[in-house]
């Protein structure tokens, strides 16, 4: 719903943002241009085409309407990022009967991954878009909260959050961008990527300079099980942070 001059004047020029808009009932028909329906179209976009086709023009294409009528409910591409991330994140939780702090967090975990798996295009989001949402917020409360229970002090809370988010992200997010990678040079997987890359990989291991990498290359049984790489990682993640907080 777009800002009235009365209310932006009562704000002192800005009017409400964008999730208290989102919340107010509709007076608009329920036929006619909303929120949720923008949402619903870009994510269908950035699904199908990748988030850099999600623009206003294409928007407003799929949606039937002048691109200017989408300027009308959203300020730019942040507020259209913010609801793409709220759209696809609201199905993430943790069942209420669930309150220990390690289940909490790596359940939220493995949900992240498979979001973000399967709406690629999230894995290059700003991170305050990503976080700044209803659906985001309401997961980051979960995790903090039974974070809290533990009698920590409220930096130490924040900090062990944002090791595991961080930790999250950026392993669904070099997942995604191999994944890319070999689909960009038509690899069916693994094997045929490293069949690819071997003479690059020969060289430098031939060099003697990377004992440690030749022993993983030679050795290793589960290069492609990334779940169960993301899985192990994970707990090393969350031991570490029980360890170090006696939680």
């Amino acid at each position: 719903m777009p800002v009235t001059k009365k209310e932006a004047e009562e704000s002192g020029g800005e009017g409400p943002s964008l999730w208290e808009r989102m919340e107010r009932p509709a007076p608009l028909p329920r036929a006619s241009l909303s929120l949720e329906r923008i949402a619903a179209a870009a994510v269908e976009i950035a699904d199908e085409e990748g988030g850099a086709a999600v623009t206003m023009r294409r928007l407003a294409a799929k949606l039937g309407v002048a691109p200017m009528a989408a300027y009308r409910h959203v300020d730019g591409k942040d507020d259209l990022w913010a609801l793409m991330i709220d759209r696809v994140s609201r199905d993430l939780a943790v069942p209420e009967g669930v309150t220990d702090w390690r289940e909490v967090l790596r359940s939220y975990a493995f949900q992240t991954r498979e979001l973000m798996l399967a709406h690629p295009w999230m894995a290059v989001m700003p991170t305050p878009v990503i976080m700044l949402t209803p659906s985001r917020m309401a997961v980051a409360e979960r995790q903090l909260a039974a974070l809290a229970v533990c009698g920590l002090d409220a930096d130490s809370v924040m900090a062990a959050f944002r090791a595991v988010t961080s930790f999250v992200h950026g392993s669904a997010q070099t997942e995604i961008a191999l994944r890319d990678y070999q689909e960009r040079h038509g690899w069916a997987g693994g094997d045929e990527t490293r069949e690819a890359l071997a003479p690059q990989m020969r060289y430098l291991v031939g060099t003697g300079r990377y004992p440690a990498f030749e022993q993983y290359a030679l050795g290793a049984t589960r290069k492609d099980d990334r779940a169960w790489e993301f899985a192990f990682g994970l707990d090393c993640v969350l031991d570490g942070i029980g360890q170090r907080l006696g939680i």
